[in-house]
């Protein structure tokens, strides 16, 4: 014991301390870069539909700036012809009223998309479940393919989660009015949370599909 004292006291173990501290700082560094250039690159190619990611929901239960940028892109993308059918996920946040899928169609019809090929998909509350509803749907209807349209900050992830679900997809980041920086530095320290929660799930087995939004 006076051994492992006179260690915790020392000058060595202050440079363990140090240098320890500064390779968790690089690490954390590198995944904020690699999250923010992965979100600069349009990834679309042609597939089975277009999934909307939920952006939430203001207090009035219209659609957030977030989620219309998000809906106008995936109008874009259908008139191009990239896919036939768009997929609206996201379930009812807090104590909403009206689910952020019903948000999106919203603002896809105020964009000139056709009701008739808009899906809501209502069920989810988090990322991962955005993902694993989602490919209920495209299994109920044969897909396999999907362009995933959210902020480039959040495409790492989805990608990631979607992939998991079974689901090729190919990220296409919403590149207009991006938030403030203030907004944006905050949007992908959350999204290095979200992605240290998933690791954590995966090496302990925990079956959690939704940790406060994630």
């Amino acid at each position: 014991m006076k051994r492992v004292l006179s260690f915790l006291k020392s000058r060595r173990f202050r440079r363990v301390v140090l240098v320890l501290v500064f390779l968790f700082i690089l690490f954390e560094v590198g995944l904020a870069a690699v999250i923010h250039q992965y979100g600069l690159t349009d990834r679309t190619q042609p597939a089975d539909a277009i999934v909307v990611l939920g952006a939430g929901l203001n207090p009035d239960n219209t659609p957030t700036p977030s989620m219309i940028r998000r809906a106008d892109h995936a109008a874009t993308l259908l008139e191009t012809g990239v896919a036939p059918y768009i997929i609206c996920s996201g379930g009812y946040p807090g104590r909403a009223t009206v689910s952020e899928a019903s948000a999106c169609k919203t603002a896809l019809l105020a964009a000139g998309v056709p009701a008739e090929v808009i899906i809501l998909e209502e069920a989810s509350r988090s990322t991962e479940e955005n993902a694993l509803e989602t490919q209920k749907i495209m299994h109920a209807n044969g897909w396999q393919t999907a362009v995933i349209v959210s902020d480039g900050y959040h495409l790492l992830r989805a990608s990631w989660l979607f992939q998991m679900a079974g689901i090729t997809g190919y990220p296409s980041p919403v590149t207009e009015s991006y938030p403030t920086p203030t907004e944006y530095l905050i949007s992908v320290l959350r999204e290095m949370a979200a992605l240290h929660w998933q690791v954590i799930k995966g090496l302990f087995g925990i079956q959690a599909t939704f940790v406060g939004g994630l």
